[in-house]
């Protein structure tokens, strides 16, 4: 259902606002910003509560979430033409927030989801084999790749055979069901696993500083009798502790952020913290960005679901091609090896810029496309019904840059440079599909990294910043796009991306150096272990 979701709603905000990527960059800046400043906070309820309790609630809060978000949009795709002439089209933009409101609040669900399954009850279930952690990991993996393979093929064909009604529809009921078969999975993985009862570090220091301030309650009836006086003071005690902890309260999640970005810096693993960040700087990716690019080339939702699905293949071969070098190089140097594989096949990105058929177009503003929404005298000219402002709907669907357009205007001048598009798009999409092999192969190797070395009483924060500054990049990414939505800067955008994944890499091998030194190139030996030799896992924090 997650899976759905995440392809459904890029394509959804591109067809509701003209084929402009600008709402689907508000809307993924809105999830990255919430999760840069909210995955401390996130992480540290993970780490305080139990297990069960934060996968139950956060799995329910992500489906509901999704199934509300749903319903609006069904309605939004239905009403668009009524609500548009309502209150000069305010109510169909208080309609866009609601939907952006909501789906923000089911990705910082998924985020909690994530972290207590993917990053904590992974490792308890594992123990200390670090062969098996590393191959649940691969297996947790492919399951996600494979629900990106069928789930976005489901949609696709929905929307493409059927309407985005239909497939909003067929999203809220298919979470609605996966929800309460999510629950009772979740509810026997942890009564087959006792030790996912068993919590340590903040949990128990809790529930120490309770005993402790019992035990100072219980000694003061046994000093004696005491004078009146005495006993009044007492009573006043508990309201000043009562006031300490409001203050404590209202500061406390600054000192959560605060103290989990501290955490996070004097990681072992910083680095390759960083490395994997700076992975999240580029629109080469099937985010809603990419999708919202390719269906403004007209790429349908069909075509882009095979492509969705063949990027999950590549994908699942990552996983295979972790395992394989994990046994025969090492963990650190998968992660190196697996860098260069995949900045090799995004070069493929960065020529197909340059080849005929590329809508980049320097002559033409970044900023033309974004402050002509903002000041035009229309509130949202892009949804106005084909009768009433026809001319506004194709200049923003921009008919000379899609493929096969049929504008009759244009047709004659369009057919002789048909297919020349395609060997751009073609070239893009090759080097987006062949790289995610080397991209999840290094994921997984950082994702290691972090359980291995981190302590079981920091997992959940280190890892919520570890995804906030995920989402620190990503909303870097969102940023530019926002600046320069229309497709004509994509190539701009490809080029960067290239460049901050270089960048990524670089602090990668910088932190491999420093882990193996002169062995690093020392490829054919066996499971090489990685920062925390000497240590068992969970053990080897600096903080």
């Amino acid at each position: 259902g997650d899976r759905m979701w995440h392809f459904a709603v890029s394509v959804f905000l591109v067809e509701l606002y003209g084929n402009s990527l600008l709402l689907t960059a508000v809307y993924g800046l809105v999830v990255a910003g919430s999760v840069l400043l909210l995955g401390a906070i996130i992480g540290d309820w993970v780490d305080k509560n139990s297990r069960l309790k934060v996968a139950q609630t956060s799995l329910v809060v992500q489906n509901a979430s999704v199934i509300l978000c749903g319903i609006i949009l069904m309605i939004v795709f239905l009403f668009k033409t009524q609500l548009l002439t309502l209150y000069h089209g305010w109510l169909l933009t208080v309609c866009y927030i609601l939907v952006i409101t909501i789906a923000n609040i089911a990705n910082l669900a998924s985020t909690a989801t994530a972290i207590t399954i993917q990053r904590d009850w992974i490792v308890v279930v594992a123990g200390e084999d670090r062969s098996k952690l590393a191959d649940m990991n691969a297996t947790i993996r492919r399951i996600d790749q494979l629900t990106n393979i069928l789930a976005p093929m489901a949609v696709g064909q929905i929307m493409t055979f059927g309407s985005p009604v239909i497939g909003c529809g067929f999203i809220s009921g298919w979470n609605l069901m996966s929800m309460c078969v999510e629950y009772l999975l979740l509810w026997k993985v942890y009564q087959k696993t006792p030790t996912l009862a068993l919590k340590s570090a903040k949990v128990e220091e809790s529930e120490l500083k309770q005993l402790n301030v019992k035990k100072e309650g219980d000694m003061k009836p046994a000093e004696g009798v005491q004078l009146i006086v005495e006993k009044d003071v007492t009573g006043f005690e508990p309201q000043q502790e009562k006031q300490v902890s409001c203050t404590a309260r209202i500061s406390e999640p600054f000192t959560t952020f605060r103290d989990g970005w501290v955490a996070y810096y004097n990681q072992p693993v910083f680095l390759a913290g960083m490395g994997l960040a700076f992975l999240y700087m580029t629109v080469l990716g099937f985010d809603c960005i990419t999708t919202g690019y390719a269906y403004t080339q007209g790429l349908s939702g069909s075509l882009l679901s095979l492509l969705m699905g063949a990027s999950a293949v590549t994908g699942i071969m990552g996983t295979v091609a972790f395992t394989w070098l994990r046994r025969k190089c090492g963990l650190v140097r998968t992660g190196l090896i697996s860098g260069v594989a995949q900045f090799a096949c995004l070069v493929l990105c960065a020529i197909s810029v340059f080849m005929p058929g590329s809508p980049m177009d320097l002559t033409v503003s970044p900023f033309a496309d974004i402050s002509a929404r903002l000041f035009e005298s229309e509130p949202l000219p892009t949804i106005a019904s084909p009768e009433d402002k026809p001319g506004i709907i194709l200049a923003t669907r921009m008919p000379n840059l899609l493929n096969g357009s049929t504008t009759p205007a244009n047709s004659d001048p369009e057919m002789s440079p048909e297919p020349v598009p395609l060997i751009s798009v073609s070239l893009l999409f090759a080097g987006v599909i062949a790289a995610r092999v080397g991209l999840w192969s290094f994921d997984l190797t950082v994702t290691q990294l972090l359980q291995e070395n981190v302590v079981e009483s920091e997992r959940g924060i280190i890892n919520g910043v570890q995804n906030s500054m995920n989402y620190l990049l990503d909303l870097l990414h969102f940023i530019m796009v926002i600046l320069a939505p229309n497709p004509e800067s994509f190539g701009l955008l490809v080029l960067i991306s290239v460049s901050f994944v270089a960048m990524g890499h670089t602090m990668y091998f910088r932190f491999a150096q420093k882990s193996l030194g002169k062995q690093l190139f020392v490829c054919c030996t066996p499971d090489s272990k990685a920062v925390s030799d000497s240590s068992p896992p969970g053990n080897t924090s600096t903080v």
